[in-house]
């Protein structure tokens, strides 16, 4: 079958390249997907790099992907053949066809196609999982970093739809108008103009953003650490906690850990999309073959929202 594979190592002109692989051989509780279109994540970005996580022999990128299942797993687990679904497996989604475990599958109705359902995945299901680990929302003021990403985007309209006060940190005054649209009450274009205090601070750029957004927590405030995409170190005070978050906690955030299945998940995602509760940003829609520039323009921030490719 045809995949996406990785190319030459350090290679930035050419990430990846489309080539010949395998067809999957699926375990007894995988159902293998039938690939519509996958959408590009920055920590796969990262993956080509060499970062991230290291990359096992074999690796081939795709966590996000919707298709059709043409192989019911052996179990009898999960949906049938000829359902529409969406799909988030460990790797191996950029082909036209991969093995996903059912638990990490939800089925698609027909008021949402594949291309936005292709968009949910990683980014709509580290938003729900950062709002779990946050607590309530109602009535608290929230202060979001990095709010022009894909999970800002979803985490904006959640929390706003929960009943929290949002802040949204966003250089780009394009994507900050939507913000709004999206139900942000107010838009800054850095951290440190943000006014405060925040109940909750949800950082994702890392560097000196992190600890600028710690001072704008309220005493016993919560900062939740879920990435850290300039890639630059964060140097702390412990002394600067008695500036004002005094007793504030910093929780790292891993989005793979809960007590909810990727599948669970993925289908609370698809009825809030089914309902018109949630809102997916595609930024670009292309064929598989030009995923090398989609790459390109992902790392390079030229593009906006969700970058989906269609197989095919």
């Amino acid at each position: 079958m045809k995949a996406i594979l990785p190319g030459a190592p350090g290679d930035t002109d050419k990430p990846v390249i489309l080539g010949e692989a395998l067809e999957p051989e699926p375990a007894i509780s995988e159902a293998v997907i039938a690939v519509e279109a996958y959408s590009v994540n920055r920590g796969e970005t990262f993956q080509l790099d060499g970062g991230l996580a290291r990359r096992w022999d074999g690796w081939r990128p795709g966590k996000d992907v919707a298709g059709t299942v043409v192989r019911a797993a052996a179990d009898g687990s999960g949906p049938a053949a000829g359902t529409r679904v969406v799909g988030h497996p460990p790797a191996y989604g950029w082909a036209e066809q991969v093995a996903v475990p059912t638990t990490d599958l939800a089925e698609l109705p027909d008021n949402v196609d594949a291309v936005t359902a292709a968009a949910l995945p990683l980014a709509g299901i580290t938003a729900l999982r950062l709002l779990r680990a946050a607590g309530p929302l109602a009535g608290r003021r929230l202060l979001i970093t990095g709010a022009s990403g894909g999970v800002g985007h979803y985490v904006t309209e959640l929390a706003a739809a929960s009943g929290a006060t949002v802040t949204a940190v966003s250089a780009t005054a394009e994507r900050g108008a939507q913000l709004l649209e999206l139900g942000a009450a107010e838009l800054v274009t850095s951290v440190v103009d943000a006014a405060g205090p925040y109940d909750v601070v949800l950082e994702s750029v890392g560097g000196a953003s992190l600890p600028a957004a710690l001072t704008k927590l309220a005493p016993g405030g919560q900062l939740v650490w879920f990435g850290q995409a300039s890639r630059e170190p964060v140097t702390l005070n412990f002394f600067d906690f008695f500036k004002g978050p005094n007793q504030a906690r910093i929780t790292h955030f891993d989005y793979t850990t809960s007590d909810a299945s990727y599948g669970q998940d993925l289908a609370a995602l698809v009825r809030l999309v089914a309902s018109g509760r949630l809102h997916p940003e595609i930024g670009s829609i292309r064929d598989w073959a030009r995923t090398a520039e989609a790459i390109a323009e992902l790392r390079g921030r030229r593009v906006r929202g969700n970058v989906v490719l269609t197989v095919g």
